[in-house]
């Protein structure tokens, strides 16, 4: 790594402020759920606050979950939960215990602001939660590799960072994946912060240099698009990657072996590659429409 790079880094990395995803976390999300009977409340307050969750945990989940009839409740909810059969209002949300997944989505969907509150509260948002995480920083990093190529890319994105004071792709890159590593922790109700979390930014820098070197190999000066597609993909590849590791390590305390990470580098790879073709595939249409 050169001394040059690593300040770029340790630069970018200055602007991101764990304070924020602090308060991300901590933000209050108000469920209401409509029901017909105390049965029926009971079946869906199991599934959002499963019993086996820590007396702790279930009594913050339940200051933030209300039985619409409550006298106690909200004049109004964030999210409304309606059992089947009942009438629902634009925005309400269809329970079906059997089938949570639509429901699930459409609640993220619809609700991007709260997407770390509700996975650290309620377990049936925890995985699509850290899936879309993992995935979105991923594209993120993506996009941004093709735009140090493309230079016309650069108006269209929306990157969390101030991308043009940073000379380093890889700065960027590596950037987005500890903030990455802050929302994951948020999400998984651990410590975040550049101290609570050493190791794991020690193991983004420590990785970062080595897909950086991979990506410049595939690339060189090929003409347009034709070395967009690998870079990028290497860029959501060891993105993922990254993320996967994160998550393994919040959730069961241990990282991914050598193999699985290869394991995950592929298939992370074949994605990313089919990710960054849409994005490039976008982007030339977008410049059709221009002009």
């Amino acid at each position: 790594m050169s001394q040059h790079i690593f300040k770029q880094v340790w630069t970018a990395i200055s602007h991101l402020n764990p304070k924020d995803v602090r308060e991300l976390a901590g933000r209050s999300v108000l469920i209401g759920l409509y029901a017909r009977s105390v049965e029926s409340y009971e079946e869906m307050e199991e599934f959002f606050i499963p019993p086996t969750l820590t007396r702790e945990r279930r009594l913050e989940a339940f200051r933030c979950l209300y039985r619409s009839e409550e006298k106690d409740a909200p004049p109004r909810f964030d999210i409304e939960i309606f059992e089947e059969g009942l009438p629902r209002p634009h925005g309400g949300f269809l329970f079906r215990r059997h089938q949570p997944e639509r429901m699930i989505a459409g609640i993220l969907d619809a609700n991007e602001n709260f997407l770390v509150p509700l996975a650290r509260l309620f377990p049936p948002f925890y995985q699509p939660v850290i899936d879309r995480v993992i995935h979105q920083v991923a594209k993120e990093n993506a996009l941004f590799s093709m735009a140090t190529a493309l230079p016309g890319i650069v108006p269209v994105l929306q990157l969390p960072l101030a991308v043009g004071e940073f000379a380093s792709d890889t700065a960027v890159l590596t950037v987005n994946q500890v903030r990455m590593a802050f929302l994951l922790a948020a999400a998984s109700d651990r410590s975040i912060g550049y101290a609570e979390q050493r190791g794991e930014i020690g193991s983004i820098l420590a990785g970062a240099f080595g897909w950086r070197a991979i990506a410049r190999e595939l690339v060189g000066k090929i003409p347009f698009g034709g070395g967009l597609i690998p870079k990028a993909a290497v860029a959501y590849a060891g993105t993922y990657v990254a993320g996967r590791v994160l998550e393994r390590m919040y959730r069961e305390g241990y990282s991914m072996s050598r193999q699985e990470r290869k394991d995950a580098y592929e298939g992370a790879f074949e994605t990313g590659k089919r990710v960054a073709k849409q994005l490039l595939e976008a982007f030339q249409a977008k410049k059709t429409e221009g002009k």
